[in-house]
């Protein structure tokens, strides 16, 4: 299983069974360690089809390191998303999950330059209301659309409000 994957399934099960958070392993790779992103973690539910189950992050790092970033944002995905009750552990044998680690955002000038599979977006209102969609998601084909979801996260309504637009790339495990 892949380490990042393993990581965000054992800081569940762990804070769903005692919880309490763990604690940052020590036989992880040296980058956990020393490197800082931005992390979202999404919850499947394989039972019987793909269900989202729960999805937080974060696009900036606010821990130490990505290790606790990802350990963080396991557990809010599986106990705070406000969309969805929390995980039990009953749940635990039928999830699937998604680590997804943000590359830095980058100003964009235009809607032209996105592209849905490749770039998530972030729109930031001038009052500092932000929203973010990641890249690649399901039912989400065209830029108009991605930026709209965003917006709806955000509370900002893109006919009275104007926006800044940055683009993302991740690496998704």
């Amino acid at each position: 299983m892949n380490e990042y994957i393993k990581l965000a399934k054992n800081s569940i099960k762990n804070y769903i069974k005692t919880g309490q958070r763990m604690k940052v392993p020590e036989n992880l790779p040296e980058h956990f360690y020393s490197e800082k992103k931005g992390v979202f973690i999404t919850i499947y539910e394989m039972n019987p089809k793909k269900k989202l189950r729960g999805c937080v992050g974060t696009f900036l790092p606010t821990r130490d390191c990505i290790a606790e970033e990802i350990i963080d944002n396991a557990i809010s995905a599986a106990t705070y998303d406000n969309r969805f009750e929390a995980i039990r552990g009953n749940e635990l044998k039928n999830l699937q999950y998604e680590v997804s680690l943000l590359n830095t955002s980058e100003q964009i000038a235009s809607i032209h330059d996105l592209d849905v599979k490749k770039f998530g977006v972030i729109v930031k209102s001038k009052d500092g209301r932000t929203g973010l969609l990641l890249p690649d998601l399901e039912g989400v084909k065209m830029p108009e659309h991605q930026i709209s979801i965003a917006c709806q996260k955000a509370g900002i309504n893109l006919e009275n409000e104007e926006i800044e637009l940055y683009r993302f790339t991740i690496m998704k495990y």
